[in-house]
This record gives structure tokens, C-alpha cells and sequence, in this order.
């Protein structure tokens, strides 16, 4: 091995790391506002359905952006698309943590989406220069434990610093954090060894693929019938997660079960826990028991319609343990298997437009979070409140949504075509 290859070899894992801890922020900022939503919604002086609308803001630029990130990868590179991205997320959260009405709270909202939807994109093309092609699936389950974190962290350490210091200052906080990583960003991340005149791990000696320009890839994904069954069952599954554990599980656990914001934030870790276990265990599930991507899909989507079951029909009558299980179990179920969907997606195509697939399914989950969440606050708020909280039967109708949603997922999963090929 030569002392270059020997270099690019070791250097990359603090490229990985700084882009790790990135990606920990960006799943904190999609998560946070379901602790502090209480406290929020007192502040801005907003309604049920302004909160949510508040909560997508989120969602509607990162879903939006989730095709031009590929393509500012390739002209800019990851290097510069993060830094300057992450710089305007650090703007954003600056913004709603000084917002002086609900207006500009959902514009520094916005701003965050808008600065954290591009990192996971230009972060797969960083790896796939740095590692080679047997490493880069573990690379990416890595990472997405990494995101688990963040969502940990959107939990109950939010809800305990922002009771010591607030809502306001902990965005505040946040955004100065997402400033440093911003800059980390700059100075260590290299698009590819070669920038430092290094070799490239990753390089093969085979032919390359036919190019497919982005259109025809597009078209090729958007007019294939077995494309919709994913996005479908992408758009309801995350639709689940991101309206629970993004916005109103925080108000439920408080306003139904009385418990504080620290308790609250406690049960809705476990949302973290569920990613960080089920991550791998699925992944190993799919490839080593099941031998197959669609039985660990309708498996999981069926004990998501279990669990949207409990929360519609005992939506106040569940144990404190009842309601640690349903979180873990949103968290393997409904967030976790996320990454056999983008595997099922990426195997469905050919590799030269697995980007672009892969960029065309991302924008399912999170029009499911930007949809739900504004819908599940407006019924919340059109069955009316009871000094402040909303009422018992408008989390009972909320959460009939959602079961729906877990139904409608159950079903999409047994549409799917099985994409792992056989030995």
C-alpha cells in the first residue's frame, strides 16, 4: 500500500465523522419541535393547526430540494452545497429562536429545512468517493445510527436545557452549533482524495456504466408501476413518524397523560433507541432470515398498523411501559426501515440512476410529515381546548388519521415487488 493510499485510507474517517455529527443536527432539527411544542405554541400564541403548520415548514424545502442536492453535488461539490446550506440552517434556527411572532417563526423553519436538506445527498457522494463499494453500505448504516442520535438528542436533553434556558435560547444554542459543524465542514471535508492529490480508495478497474442523463432517469423512475407502491408506502409510514414524533407526541404525552416536559421527553427517546437497534437488526433481518427486502416491509408496516391501532382506540387508557413500547417500536417500524425502503428503491433501477431514484423516493417521506402535521393540528384544534390543551376526543380523531395512514402503508408494502436478487 503506498503512503498516500495509506493517508486518504485514515483521513477519511474524520471527513466521515465531521459529516456524521452534521448529520446528528439535521435529524435533531427535523424532531425538536415535539418537546418544546407546548411551550411554543404558549409563546407564538398559535393554534393547533398554525403549530403544524409551523412543524412542516420543515419538510416542504427539504422534500422540494431533494433533486437539485444531486445536481449541486456534481456542480459545486458536497464541500461547498454543505458549508453554504448549513450556514443558512444556522440563520434559520437563529431566526426562530429570536422570532418576534409566528410568521417569522415559520420563515427561520424554513430556512432550517431549506439549509439541512442538503446533506444526505452530497454525503452519499463523499462517501462513494472515500470508501470503497464493499464498505459503503456499512458507511451508510453507520450514519444513519448517527441520526438516531439526533433524534436522542431532540428528546429529553432539549426538553431539560430547554427548561433551564428556555425554547428561544436552545435554537439559539442549536444554531451556533450548526454554525461550528458548518465550518468544520469547510476545512476538512475534501470532495475526493484527489483534491488533496491523494488516490481514491474507491476506484475500480471496470468499465464505467452508460451514463443516463437526469430527465430520462426521471422518466424512467416516474413512468416504472412498481416505483408507487414505495413512494406510496414511504408517504404513510414517515407520515406517521414525522406527525408523532416530530410535533405531537410531546402535547399528548403532557396534555393526556400529565406528564412534564422532561418525562415526555424521556418516552419520546426511546423513538432514538428504536432507530438505533432497528437499523441493523433489519438490515440483518432482510439479508440473513428473510433472504428477501419485501417480508421484513410487510412485517414492519403491519406492526405499525398495530401500534397506530393502540394509540386510536386506547388513546388514553395505555400504561407508562405501553407508551415507552409504541415509541420504540415507531422508532424500528416507522423510521428504522427506512433503509430497506431505499434499498428496495435503489435495487428496482439501474445503478446509474440510483441517485436519481433515490433523490425522486425522498421526497415521499417528508411530504407525509409536511401534510400530516398541519392536519393532525387543525383537527386537533377544531375539537377545541380545555384551558390550553387540546381535548381527549381531538387526539382520539388525530390519531384515527394516523391509523389510517399505518393501514394504507400495511397495504402499499404488499404491492411491493421483491428486489433482492438470489444467490
Amino acid at each position: 500500500m503506498s503512503e498516500l493510499l495509506h493517508k486518504a485510507l485514515r483521513y477519511r474517517w474524520l471527513i466521515f465523522w465531521v459529516l456524521a455529527a452534521s448529520y446528528i443536527l439535521v435529524y435533531f432539527h427535523r424532531l425538536c419541535p415535539a418537546v418544546v411544542a407546548v411551550d411554543m405554541m404558549h409563546d407564538l400564541q398559535a393554534g393547533g393547526a398554525m403549530l403544524g403548520l409551523l412543524g412542516s415548514a420543515y419538510f416542504y424545502p427539504y422534500a422540494i430540494m431533494q433533486l437539485p442536492a444531486g445536481l449541486l453535488s456534481d456542480s459545486w461539490g458536497p464541500r461547498r452545497t454543505i458549508t453554504l446550506f448549513f450556514t443558512l440552517a444556522f440563520a434559520g434556527s437563529l431566526l426562530l429562536g429570536l422570532a418576534p411572532s409566528l410568521l417569522w417563526a415559520i420563515i427561520g423553519r424554513t430556512l432550517v429545512g431549506l439549509g439541512v436538506s442538503m446533506l444526505f445527498v452530497p454525503t452519499m457522494k463523499v462517501l462513494a468517493e472515500w470508501f470503497r463499494v464493499r464498505e459503503f453500505a456499512t458507511m451508510t448504516g453507520i450514519l444513519m445510527a448517527m441520526g438516531g442520535v439526533g433524534t436522542l438528542a431532540a428528546a429529553t436533553p432539549l426538553a431539560l436545557i430547554s427548561t433551564m434556558i428556555g425554547w428561544r435560547f436552545s435554537f439559539v444554542a442549536v444554531g451556533i452549533v450548526t454554525l461550528l459543524l458548518a465550518i468544520l465542514v469547510w476545512l476538512f471535508v475534501r470532495d475526493r482524495p484527489a483534491d488533496l492529490g491523494w488516490p481514491s480508495p474507491s476506484e475500480s478497474s471496470g468499465p464505467s456504466p452508460q451514463n443516463i442523463g437526469l430527465w430520462e432517469g426521471m422518466k424512467r423512475v416516474l413512468t416504472y408501476p412498481r416505483f408507487w407502491p414505495v413512494a406510496i408506502w414511504f408517504f404513510f409510514d414517515c407520515g406517521v413518524f414525522f406527525s408523532f414524533g416530530g410535533l405531537w407526541g410531546g402535547p399528548y404525552l403532557m396534555q393526556v397523560y400529565g406528564l412534564t416536559k422532561a418525562q415526555a421527553g424521556q418516552i419520546l427517546s426511546m423513538l432514538a433507541v428504536g432507530m438505533i437497534v432497528g437499523s441493523p437488526l433489519l438490515s440483518f433481518l432482510s439479508n440473513r432470515i428473510f433472504k428477501g427486502r419485501k417480508p421484513v416491509l410487510i412485517v414492519s408496516s403491519f406492526f405499525l398498523f398495530c401500534l397506530t391501532a393502540l394509540l386510536a382506540f386506547y388513546t388514553d387508557e395505555l400504561s407508562h411501559f405501553g407508551l415507552y413500547c409504541i415509541c420504540f417500536g415507531f422508532g424500528i417500524f416507522s423510521s428504522a426501515i427506512v433503509v430497506i425502503g431505499f434499498t428496495t428503491t435503489k435495487e428496482l433501477f439501474p445503478v446509474q440512476i440510483a441517485g436519481t431514484s433515490t433523490g425522486l423516493v425522498n421526497i415521499f417521506p417528508f411530504a407525509g410529515g409536511a401534510v400530516f402535521q398541519p392536519l393532525l393540528g387543525y383537527i386537533l384544534e377544531s375539537h377545541g381546548r380545555v384551558e390550553d390543551a387540546f381535548t381527549l376526543a381531538g387526539y382520539k380523531q388525530a390519531f384515527l388519521v394516523l391509523f389510517v395512514c399505518g393501514l394504507i402503508a400495511f397495504l402499499a408494502s404488499l404491492c411491493l415487488q421483491e428486489t433482492l436478487t438470489k444467490e
